[in-house]
């Protein structure tokens, strides 16, 4: 009987890769890519100044600690959404790699260290983010991302957008998209990280054998406390598991 190596599949097994699915706002991107894209939108006159006004109170109470960065991010949702129908599509990819130009650098340490780390270990890399795909996709092809996953818009025969999200309702739930991903290319949860930063990303956390709860918000973290869950912050140029 020939020996098989232990760290090789027997001769005609194949072994499904492991998965490491990430958020990439607050995660990996030190903001959010679909607040800068907003800015750049307003900036550029696409979107009217007034575009502000939806989201300026949540920004503010949420720099003051009065009000919640979900709040805020909603709001933002809310501008983008009432203001995208009838944008021409080719303009919209020009501002995404603009901003992706501007930004794909405001990284996390630990974050960009942990994918080269479960890259050499041939994990597959998967995003799942509720930005639009034309950004999270840009954005990630530098850190060697397998897949993306974000929010994608109806476009019409004119080539501008409708104002329809396409999807929805898969896409708003991570656990959906991560179990469809999982199918589709034939991976493991067996091993599998994931990372997330706010409540949102509980559902999928709770799917993953090595939950990881990134600069978590405040929901987050009691929800990781109490489940044993390691809780990593990076402030400044130090990093703690707390």
């Amino acid at each position: 009987m020939s020996k098989t190596s232990k760290n090789k599949p027997a001769e005609g097994k194949s072994v499904k890769r492991k998965v490491a699915v990430f958020d990439i706002d607050g995660t990996i991107f030190r903001s959010s890519l679909l607040i800068e894209v907003v800015e750049v939108l307003i900036k550029e006159k696409i979107f009217p100044e007034n575009t502000r006004d939806i989201y300026l109170k949540a920004f503010e109470k949420w720099t003051n600690r009065e009000g919640s960065y979900e709040d805020y991010i909603m709001a933002v949702v809310r501008a983008f959404m009432q203001n995208i129908k009838g944008l021409d599509a080719k303009v919209f990819s020009r501002i995404a790699e603009k901003v992706i130009s501007e930004n794909n650098n405001k990284v996390y340490t630990y974050t960009r260290d942990l994918i080269k780390e479960l890259k050499k270990k041939n994990y597959f890399i998967l995003a799942i983010s509720h930005s639009p795909q034309v950004l999270v996709e840009n954005f990630c092809k530098k850190y060697g991302f397998d897949k993306t996953y974000g929010r994608i818009y109806e476009v019409g025969a004119d080539d501008k957008f409708t104002g329809v999200t396409l999807f929805e309702e898969f896409i708003s739930d991570k656990s959906q998209v991560l179990l469809r991903a999982v199918e589709k290319e034939g991976l493991t949860l067996n091993g599998s990280v994931g990372v997330g930063d706010t409540e949102s990303d509980i559902v999928l956390l709770k799917m993953v054998d090595n939950p990881i709860c990134f600069n978590p918000n405040k929901k987050l973290y009691t929800h990781a406390k109490k489940n044993g869950w390691k809780v990593v912050v990076e402030r400044k140029d130090m990093i703690y598991n707390i």
